[in-house]
């Protein structure tokens, strides 16, 4: 079991590791690169802070750590909106770890990050679809492992998150499943927490330095109004998904997904306001915050499908 002291200097290495290795420009060499993430950024993660080892247990070559290790470091990644292999290949691992007779070898070349992972919920759109050596598909509440998979790359709103439409060549069912849309919605919300932080940061620093009739924006009331608000925003989610990471259940991952994607979209909505038109430039980040905001709130489900299912849980 992971301490707080453990989760923290977790969090603290992989945000060192990204102020070092993933800039802006970094980020942005990563997306417009072959694989879409920095190869050489995942190895350091993967060797020297074991993230693709944490929810794998100790036997299996993981570090035996628990889904909020995952989340973690997905949140630290989601505030520079470093592209990796991360969230696919760990539900992946969590995949072959619910089958009936786990493929070791397979878990120890993920948890190595030898080998990337891909869950198909959507055959549509999969996250890590055209990178991906391992490929679970969950339907009708089974696990299939699919081979001689067929990836296509598709267009998406959000360059650094690269998804692809797969098809199989075979497949074979593997197990149940346990339930995995459920923490890919856990692990995504704690993503845009991240980077609904750290999207609203960068506009409270803007709006320091922004002067318009001689004083800096920030000191505004309306606008000091507005950010106090979307810091509510932002708080309130962070504390609603980490009741579902502690407590994963359909209807704690739902209200997760819904408070991130809503607090995610309006932070970011509300930079592009507060930058002006500096925002909406290729050369700014914040447009690519925005693009990150409303491509997640659509991945794994919308906002709307989100109410449907918690509406189906409480009638």
């Amino acid at each position: 079991m992971t301490t707080t002291e453990e989760r923290q200097m977790l969090r603290d290495t992989v945000a060192a590791l990204v102020e070092k290795h993933a800039s802006p420009g970094a980020v942005r060499e990563a997306m417009e690169s072959p694989r879409g993430y920095d190869e050489a950024l995942w190895t350091m993660l993967c060797e020297q802070v074991g993230v693709a080892a944490l929810v794998v247990p100790e036997d299996l070559g993981g570090a035996g750590g628990e889904l909020a290790d995952a989340a973690a470091v997905l949140e630290e990644l989601g505030r520079g909106l470093v592209p990796t292999p991360l969230l696919g290949t760990t539900l992946a691992e969590l995949a072959l770890l619910a089958a009936d007779e786990p493929d070791t070898d397979t878990l120890e070349e993920l948890a190595a990050g030898a080998a990337i992972g891909a869950v198909v919920f959507d055959p549509g759109y999969v996250v890590n679809g055209d990178i991906a050596d391992v490929v679970v598909a969950v339907q009708d509440a089974t696990l299939a492992r699919w081979s001689d998979v067929t990836a296509e790359s598709i267009p998406t709103m959000d360059p650094t998150r690269r998804l692809a439409r797969l098809a199989p060549g075979a497949t074979a069912v593997i197990g149940t499943d346990p339930g995995l849309a459920d923490t890919a919605a856990i692990l995504l919300a704690a993503e845009q927490v991240g980077a609904a932080t750290r999207c609203l940061e960068l506009t409270v620093d803007y709006t320091k330095e922004r002067v318009q009739f001689g004083r800096a924006i920030g000191s505004f009331q309306a606008l000091k109004h507005r950010m106090a608000d979307l810091y509510v925003a932002v708080q309130s989610a962070r504390a609603v998904v980490g009741d579902a990471i502690t407590a994963p259940t359909p209807v704690s991952a739902a209200l997760a997904r819904l408070a991130a994607s809503e607090a995610f979209t309006k932070v970011a909505g509300e930079a592009i306001q507060m930058h002006g038109g500096i925002a909406i430039t290729w050369e700014h980040d914040i447009q690519l915050y925005f693009k990150r905001a409303h491509g997640s709130a659509q991945l794994l489900g919308s906002v709307s499908d989100q109410l449907r299912r918690l509406e189906s849980e409480v009638l």
